[in-house]
Order: structure tokens, then C-alpha cells, then sequence
């Protein structure tokens, strides 16, 4: 087994893939979000897994600090809560028993290739997640398009950052979450972020929120609830959940009315101009104040920090991003960035705050429906021929782009017979969850790889027990898009594999004996050949470089090029930050560092111009009426993660946040005469949830919120609308109508 080639230190492995010494503490990094803080583990025989967390201080983004989701994420490794043999449904009794490996996947072939011989190839799907390491979403998307030969794979990621990704790539032509190391947020001027509630959901980057304050920085939160993020902030605007986009065009007009334009900026460096312009002057503040409910001053208060400070960002998230018009919100916050030159220079810019662990890297590497590694498009044919070198196939042979996450889940039992799904729990995370949970059972066959028997896992025909993070070595990608490496610190319990392992077995079950290695390590190199010469070039990064240099930040070409744009990806150069750039600077020699800051020169369009997007607000694709007149809207709680198949299985994190609530304002519980604790009844069109209510006045009288990350009756996604965005192809998770009603009689009236 090849060996990582960074020479040895006191706290890392030696194996690229096996764990480090019995004694050693390893440097790896947290399983949860897109930070991927830094993290230490050691032998602890008495905690459960065998193994406790320990600072990792030297780690740039988080410096040692963790939240109780990484503190806490050994806990997982307890057989007591995790998979440990493969399941497999006995015709019989129609129960998941164990199983041998070997008949496992044996299964698994046979319903796959069996839905192939009587469907066609396009009726097995494949769907994945944005917590795989760019080596197992590499080794998936691959296997799906050589072995499967089928064009139906995406993944999860879809729901996470899908129209921060289609507006990034419509006005830079690259879509990288940060443009930018978050260590700039502390150093910037003024930071207007809008529907993240960071305090809760990446605890460890608030101190960059912090920092920024101290140094006299100014904070701006857009949320239809005062969270625990917004209490910090500077102004908190309130919009009604849906309007961002008018909000945001609201601003943008009263740039242009005040007179706060960077002209030289618009005219040197940007395109669309005019019609971007004429599209927010449309947009009176009045109007603004009419569709958001965000009061005039108040626009005109964030006007004045946004361009009062020298510079200046915007940072979105899942609340403007999730909607049937999410691409166009990110593309109009992106237009206040450029329309007043904060973009395209340091400390000044748009950026996305990336929700899952690898969901930057997980879509850059070929689990996309249309997408190929290094962020190359499916249907572009240089790119098939690149790729399908590569692999060693015909470029015909490789299908066409497939179908968005959601419209592959609509389609199960229909056009697709069969299933193979790999870190994923839609049961719980899709839209319109009851549906897609119906869908999943109506197909011929499914299979699920996954650490823990999920609600989704529970639905398979086989249950394949897989590898977790710190029990296997591979890449992610981080929300600044630096390439990390996690390490594997103890061994996997006997009978459980890796997800490379699983689809190698596979592969060669169907035919393919060659291609699809075990070695992480091994995969990455392919990769690195794979994603060569593409927007999200990976060719210059080993994992010896991941080692010595804390990460390294993409695009980085294997050879160093000199500090002009690069001719290959268009990316600008990099402007040495403060973890060094690893270029020999006497003489330009060397690898290349990488690139922790983008477009400083250009832009990564064809002609080195930023694009602006002419916009206009239209509603959300349901508003409330008289029978549902109330917004929903969803999201997470500090010591939950995502669909909660991981850490609900934890009990310190179930103590601090014990199951969903329904949180509304004092006014909406005194007309449906409810106190705090009452069991309420959200109803949609699609479903219907019960929770106890929270009573709170940091949310608006017309709106309730509920967090996802819970099954049963308390299921928030039952009720979630899957209109979608018509190009990031995006859920609208953050708003619909609803109706809110007391779920059973008081017991406590006297």
C-alpha cells in the first residue's frame, strides 16, 4: 500500500490509508460542515470509539477552537450506534438481516445490472453525498458513468449551495465557495451576511465575525429571525422570508441614487451593466419596503456601512440560496459587490458560506449530473475527451448530463428501477420528504452504503457498512477551497469496508476489473490527472503538499506559471496570504502555491470581466394565503448537523437539542392560544409536521420556523416546497405557506 510522502511528524500517520501509531496523536479533521476544522485524535480506551479529540491549534481556519459536534464526533465510532455488518432483505420476512459480504454484493450487482437488462441503463440512478471525499465523489461519478453507463447521478449537494454556485459561475465564470481565506472576513471593513445563522451552524468562524468588530468593522445580518448570529450584529434587517431579492435591488438602487457607484471599477472590469442597472432602479426603497417589510432608514443604514467602509463583503447562505429564485438573489447581491467595486481586489468581495463537509469538493469531482472532474461540464466535448482519457474508454461511450437531485428522486419507481446511494438521507433531507420517501419504496431495488442505519437505510434491500472519517484517509475541500487531508487515526471495526472497497467489489462484479483501486491515495493521483487543465485543477496537489502547508487552496496547475492569469483556468493570480503561497519567492521557482485568493487580476471569463446579472423580484412560488396564511421556514440548531442520522445517535448533543420545535412569535401563539411546550400542527399543502412550540419574539408575527433535522412527526421536510430553481435546479426549502394549528387539547387549564 503506498505510504503518504510527507516526511513524519510527531502527529501524523504514516499509511495513507491505515490509522497512525497506537500512541501517536493524529492531525485530521472534523466529519461536520464545511469548515472542516482542524482537530487532533489520541488513544483513549475508555471513551467510546477508543479515541478523544485534542486541540489542533496550528490549523488555520478554526485554531484549536471546535464546537460540541466535533468535541463529540468520536462518539459515532461506537459500535453501539454504527453499522457493522451488511444487511441484506429476506424475501421471506421482509426484514433487513445480516449477511455475508460476499452475498452483499452480489446482491447489489444483480439489482443493478437487473435493472439495467430490462430498463436500459438510464433506469439504475445513482445518488450521493456532499460529505464524500473528493476520492469516493471521484470513484462514484466515475462508476456510475463507465461501470453503470448511466447519465442518473447527482448528490445531496444540490440542496446546499446550488445557486451560490450558478450565480458564481454566470458572473466570474468559477464558482469556488470563498474567493478568499475567511481569515480576510476579520480584516475586512464591512460584512453584510445574509440567511446564515453562523453561531449555530460553523460556531468556530464567529470569531471572524468577532475579530472584525474589534477591529472597528461593522456587521450587517439579513434573517427573518434575530439567531444567535444576528444578536451580534451592527443592523439586523428582518426581511419577509422570500424577498431577498428585492431587498437586495433595494440596495443596489439606492447605490446608484446616492451616487456610490465605482465607475472606473463598472467600466474596467465588468460587463451587463446598464441592464443591471435599469433592473434596480426599478426598485424604489418605498417598493422595497413594501414587498420585504424592511423599513426605508434602514436600507439606507446599510447602504452607509456597506460603502462608508474602505472594504467590503457580502456573504450568502442557505436562506437567500434556497429558493425557486435562489441563482437570481445570489446574482443580485453579487451585483452590489461589483456595481460598488468590492470584488476583484483583497479584502473586498462575494463569497458563499458552503453548508456540508465536502460540499465544494464533493460537486467539483463528477457526482454532479452534469458535471466531470475538475469542474469540467458533461456536455462539453474537450472536456469528455480529457476525462475519458483518462479512464480509458471511448469519450461516446460516457452518457449525457442526467437529472438535478430532486426530479432523480421524483423519478424513482418510474424511469429509474434501481437505486445506489452513498452518504445520503433524503427520507429526511429532501423537499416534500413523504413523497420522495414513497418514491424510494416503490423502487425494484435500493442499496445504501452509510456509517449508520439512517431512515433511508432502513428502506434498502442491502446495507452496506462503510468507513468513517476517522477510520480512513482521504481529501475534502473546505468552504475557502482549501484542499484538506483527513487521516485515518483507528481501525474500522472487522466487517465493515470502505466505500472504495465497496464500489472496487462492485465494479468487478459488473465487469470492470481495473479502475477503481482501494488506495485512496491512488485515486487522488487519478484524480489529479483527471481534473488537469479544468477550473478546479487539482493537478498540483499532492497529499505530501496538503501536509507540509495546512491545505492548499485550488485552482493549482502542477507547474508554477508566474504570478499573471493563468492561461489554463483563467483564475488570476494569487496574491501571497498569510500562510505563505510555498513559491520559492527569490526565483520563481517551484510548485505552484496555489491560490488562495481569485480574480485579483481578472476574472475567470473568457474576456476577464465580471458579469452582472439583470435581475427582478418576483414572489416565492407559494405565498401564503387564507387557507395557509402563515411562511415557513427551515433550517439548523447548534447541536444538530444536516438530516441528524449522525448526531442524533449522540447523547450529549441530544440533551442540548432533544428533538424539532416550531418557534412563532407571542402574537401568532396568543390567536392560536398557545403556550409554550403546547404540541402545534404545521400543515402544507404537502404534509404535515407536530412539535411544541417555542415562543419567541426574535421571530416576524407572519412566519414560523422549524429545524430539518428530525424523522416521525416532527419531519420539517414533510412540508417543504421542491419547486425549483430553473438553473441551479435548487428546492425552495426556505419558504412556503402554511397553516399553523393547535395538535392537541390543553391539559393545563384550571
Amino acid at each position: 500500500m503506498p505510504h503518504v510522502t510527507a516526511p513524519a511528524t510527531t502527529t501524523a500517520p504514516d499509511s495513507a490509508a491505515g490509522p497512525g501509531p497506537a500512541t501517536a496523536t493524529v492531525d485530521t479533521h472534523c466529519p461536520y460542515c464545511s469548515l472542516q476544522c482542524g482537530m487532533g485524535l489520541r488513544p483513549a480506551p475508555g471513551a467510546e470509539g477508543g479515541v478523544e479529540v485534542a486541540e489542533r491549534a496550528a490549523f488555520p481556519v478554526n485554531r484549536g477552537a471546535l464546537c460540541g459536534k466535533g468535541r463529540t464526533a468520536p462518539a459515532v465510532l461506537s459500535s453501539r450506534v454504527r453499522l457493522t455488518e451488511p444487511l441484506v432483505r429476506r424475501p421471506g420476512t421482509g426484514r433487513l438481516e445480516p449477511a455475508t459480504w460476499e452475498e452483499a454484493l452480489d446482491r447489489v450487482a444483480e439489482g443493478l445490472a437487473g435493472a439495467a437488462r430490462a430498463h436500459g441503463r438510464d433506469a439504475v440512478g445513482v445518488f450521493g453525498g456532499g460529505g464524500l471525499t473528493n476520492e469516493k465523489a471521484y470513484a462514484l461519478g466515475k462508476f456510475a458513468r463507465v461501470v453503470l453507463g448511466t447519465s442518473q447521478i447527482d448528490y445531496n449537494g444540490r440542496f446546499c449551495m446550488s445557486s451560490a454556485a450558478a450565480a458564481h459561475n454566470r458572473a466570474f465564470g468559477l464558482d469556488r465557495g470563498l474567493p478568499f481565506p475567511l481569515a480576510d472576513v476579520a480584516r475586512t471593513g464591512c460584512v453584510i451576511l445574509v440567511g446564515s445563522n453562523l453561531a449555530e451552524t460553523m460556531p468556530p468562524a464567529l470569531r471572524y465575525l468577532t475579530e472584525l468588530k474589534e477591529a472597528g468593522g461593522k456587521l450587517i445580518v439579513v434573517d427573518p429571525r434575530r439567531t444567535r448570529t444576528a444578536e451580534q450584529a451592527d443592523l439586523h434587517l428582518a426581511p419577509r422570508p422570500g424577498t431577498d431579492l428585492a431587498l437586495a435591488l433595494g440596495l443596489l438602487h439606492l447605490v446608484v441614487a446616492e451616487g456610490r457607484v465605482d465607475e472606473e471599477f463598472v467600466a474596467r472590469r465588468t460587463t451587463g451593466w446598464p441592464g443591471a442597472r435599469a433592473a434596480a432602479m426599478a426598485h424604489w426603497p418605498e417598493m422595497v419596503e413594501r414587498i420585504t417589510g424592511v423599513p426605508v432608514p434602514e436600507l439606507r443604514e446599510a447602504v452607509r456601512l456597506f460603502c462608508d467602509a474602505e472594504n467590503s463583503m457580502v456573504l450568502t447562505a442557505r436562506g437567500p440560496e434556497q429558493q425557486s429564485k435562489g441563482t437570481d438573489t445570489v446574482g443580485a447581491w453579487i451585483n452590489l459587490c461589483l456595481a460598488t467595486g468590492r470584488a476583484g481586489r483583497p479584502l473586498s468581495g462575494y463569497g458563499c458560506l458552503t453548508g456540508q463537509g465536502n460540499g465544494q469538493g464533493g460537486r467539483e469531482h463528477g457526482q454532479k449530473a452534469d458535471q466531470l472532474p475538475g469542474y469540467r461540464k458533461l456536455d462539453d466535448p474537450a472536456a469528455r475527451a480529457h476525462v475519458a482519457a483518462v479512464w480509458g474508454i471511448d469519450p461516446a461511450a460516457l452518457p449525457g448530463p442526467g437529472r438535478s437531485a430532486y426530479e432523480l428522486l421524483d423519478a424513482l419507481g418510474g424511469d429509474i428501477r434501481a437505486l445506489l446511494l452513498m452518504g445520503s438521507n433524503p427520507v429526511v433531507s429532501a423537499p416534500r420528504a413523504a413523497h420522495i420517501e414513497a418514491r424510494l419504496r416503490s423502487l425494484d431495488f435500493m442499496a445504501v452504503a452509510d456509517v449508520v442505519l439512517s431512515e433511508t437505510a432502513a428502506l434498502a434491500d442491502v446495507v452496506l457498512p462503510v468507513t468513517q472519517w476517522a477510520e480512513e484517509t482521504g481529501t475534502t475541500t473546505n468552504l475557502e477551497g482549501r484542499v484538506v487531508l483527513r487521516r485515518a487515526a483507528v481501525p474500522p471495526p472487522p466487517g465493515v469496508r470502505s466505500d472504495l472497497q465497496v464500489l472496487g467489489a462492485l465494479a468487478a462484479r459488473l465487469g470492470w476489473e481495473k479502475g477503481f483501486p482501494a488506495d485512496p491515495e491512488e485515486v487522488f493521483d487519478e484524480l489529479r490527472r483527471a481534473s488537469a487543465g479544468g477550473v478546479a485543477d487539482y493537478s498540483g496537489i499532492t497529499y505530501r503538499r496538503i501536509a507540509e502547508e495546512d491545505g492548499v487552496f485550488w485552482p493549482c496547475p502542477e507547474e508554477w506559471e508566474g504570478l499573471g492569469p493563468d492561461a489554463a483556468n483563467g483564475s488570476g493570480r494569487a496574491e501571497p496570504g498569510p500562510e505563505g503561497s510555498g513559491r520559492d519567492e527569490a526565483n520563481g521557482s517551484g510548485p505552484h502555491p496555489g491560490t488562495p485568493r481569485l480574480f485579483l487580476d481578472r476574472f475567470a471569463t473568457d474576456d476577464g470581466r465580471a458579469r452582472f446579472a439583470t435581475v427582478t423580484h418576483r414572489p416565492a412560488a407559494e405565498e401564503p394565503d387564507a387557507d395557509y396564511p402563515l411562511y415557513l421556514t427551515t433550517g439548523r440548531v447548534l447541536s444538530q448537523y444536516q438530516s441528524g442520522a449522525q448526531t442524533r445517535r449522540v447523547e450529549e448533543l441530544n440533551r442540548a437539542a432533544p428533538g424539532p420545535f416550531v418557534q412563532l412569535h407571542p402574537l401568532l401563539a396568543e390567536r392560536l392560544g398557545a403556550a409554550e411546550g403546547d404540541a402545534l400542527a404545521v400543515v402544507s399543502r404537502r404534509g404535515r409536521a407536530v412539535a411544541p412550540a417555542r415562543i419567541s419574539r426574535d421571530i416576524r408575527p407572519d412566519t414560523v420556523f422549524m429545524p430539518f433535522h428530525w424523522a416521525g412527526e416532527g419531519r420539517a421536510n414533510a412540508l417543504t416546497n421542491p419547486a425549483l430553481d430553473p438553473v441551479s435546479r435548487m428546492p425552495e426549502f426556505k419558504v412556503c405557506a402554511v397553516r399553523v394549528e393547535r395538535a392537541e387539547p390543553r391539559t393545563d387549564l384550571r
